[in-house]
């Protein structure tokens, strides 16, 4: 579970420390439902940009926000649809989108869910202690955004190889960057440099490590979970059906939604996708890839292995071939001529690299599974091309122009012909297998218990009693905002 012990010396610093600087923290009741976030809150963000780094901004960390970039409200969850025209198969995929949290990213949420409930118990002190955050690139941005809003300082660390514009922005948020070694699955090189810090730096940091924070999976739990409730309850008729949520995995946060679909929807399935090039869940394997944010060569241990019905893996180049057809203008030209409506085309900027690959692993789903149209299969667009804008110069620089031959092969081979080649449906011992490989990261490399891992898979109430969790948790928040007193003025 996650610690929520008081440190009553260190919050009533952490207490001063809000009130100066006029910082109110959000509750997740109010991540899930902005309704219910104070008027006076509300009033404040008409004359701030989703992206500004001031602290009302807090309250932008929900899937609502007005898909504005600056004044916006709240309304209901943004996501969107994409037709068979464009993934080739009947089956309604319905993708959460991600462009409209502060950083372009939800991962934003996944950090406040790791940061605040230590913030608010005093176990992490803003006046003193420096965040750390571990990542692969939109976690640590999320870490650097929240911690500067939240009052606290911040360290980042990435892989050198990650997109330049993640270096840029944080070199402007974060006090300090750190680039590690290698490409995305590189997360070997961030973990040895969290123990270097550590062992130079003391008690003066503490690591927010997206791997093993129960509250990147508890905030995806209960927020994410939440978000895709709501878009059902809007767009399912009477014959539809909900078959499963479709993700790929990088610190296995996002896929904690899981664990509250099936709660709903016992029959559902949850299924975990990764990079060909990288296919740890899939075969055990190994090895660098180009799809950021996913797939890191190990099996992280937030990850509920035992509500995982099925993993996949795909291939790297089908993502950067379907990043120029969904953004050069020869690439949707092509598409509109192909039926796809012109509305949906001038919204595929809004999937990242890692969000295409959500895409195909959820028409690889469909296709298994032989869903028809009355199936819903839920994912998520976890980032937009605005984060990878130097990528899609690379691939014009490597490759050259784009016409219309090449559309035309991308758009047959990696859509209309995406197989279901590299799935594997998990029975019992299939999952225990992919669980059993946290060990020889957590237990041996990374000082978690053998106990602790054996109850993660045999301790029937392990991962319900963090989900259980959330209400404490914001009373813990409610109770430091009255400390501040400033809801009161």
């Amino acid at each position: 579970m996650i610690d929520l012990s008081v440190n009553k010396k260190v919050l009533e610093r952490s207490v001063k420390r809000a009130r100066e600087r006029n910082i109110i923290v959000p509750t997740f009741a109010q991540q899930k439902n902005p309704d219910s976030i104070p008027d006076k809150v509300k009033a404040g963000l008409r004359d701030i940009g989703l992206w500004d780094i001031v602290a009302p901004n807090l309250f932008r960390i929900t899937w609502k926000n007005q898909p504005v970039a600056h004044g916006g409200g709240f309304g209901g969850v943004n996501y969107v649809e994409l037709p068979q025209a464009l993934t080739g198969v009947p089956a309604r995929i319905i993708a959460l989108v991600g462009k409209w949290f502060p950083t372009g990213a939800h991962k934003v949420g996944a950090s406040f869910g790791c940061l605040v409930p230590r913030l608010v118990t005093g176990q992490f002190d803003p006046t003193s202690q420096k965040a750390v955050w571990p990542s692969t690139g939109n976690y640590c941005r999320g870490g650097a955004y929240d911690s500067t809003l939240l009052g606290c300082d911040s360290i980042a660390i990435l892989p050198e190889e990650m997109s330049r514009e993640r270096f840029e922005w944080l070199s402007k948020v974060s006090g300090e960057v750190i680039a590690t070694p290698g490409c995305e699955s590189n997360v070997k090189e961030i973990f040895d440099k969290c123990w270097e810090l550590t062992n130079e730096r003391g008690d003066d940091i503490v690591i927010f490590n997206q791997f093993d924070e129960f509250g990147n999976h508890l905030w995806h739990y209960d927020i994410t979970g939440r978000a895709m409730e709501e878009v059902l309850e809007l767009e399912m008729g009477p014959q539809d059906r909900y078959r499963g949520v479709v993700l790929t995995t990088g610190s296995a946060g996002t896929i904690g939604c899981g664990d509250y679909m099936k709660e709903i929807f016992p029959t559902s399935k949850v299924a975990a996708s990764e990079a060909l090039q990288c296919p740890t869940l899939l075969i055990n394997g190994f090895g660098g890839h180009r799809i950021e944010g996913i797939g890191d060569k190990h099996i992280p241990w937030i990850h509920n292995v035992q509500n995982t019905d099925m993993v996949m893996a795909i291939d790297d180049e089908a993502c950067m071939r379907l990043t120029r057809l969904f953004n050069e203008p020869a690439g949707r030209e092509y598409l509109i001529k192909q039926q796809v409506p012109e509305t949906v085309v001038e919204q595929l900027d809004l999937l990242g690299i890692s969000s295409i690959a959500n895409l195909l692993s959820s028409i690889k789903f469909a296709r298994w599974y032989e869903l028809g149209e009355q199936d819903v299969v839920l994912t998520v667009f976890t980032d937009s091309m605005e984060l990878y804008g130097s990528r899609l110069r690379e691939l014009h620089e490597e490759h050259g122009e784009y016409g219309t031959v090449d559309a035309a092969a991308d758009y047959q081979r990696h859509l209309l012909g995406c197989t279901v080649d590299y799935v594997e449906e998990l029975g019992y011992w299939d999952r225990k297998r992919v669980h059993n490989l946290k060990y020889y990261t957590w237990v041996e490399q990374q000082g978690k218990t053998y106990e602790e891992i054996q109850a993660q898979w045999h301790q029937a109430d392990y991962w319900s009693s963090i989900h259980g969790q959330m209400e404490e948790i914001d009373t813990l928040i409610e109770q430091f905002n009255a400390m501040t007193g400033l809801l009161a003025e």
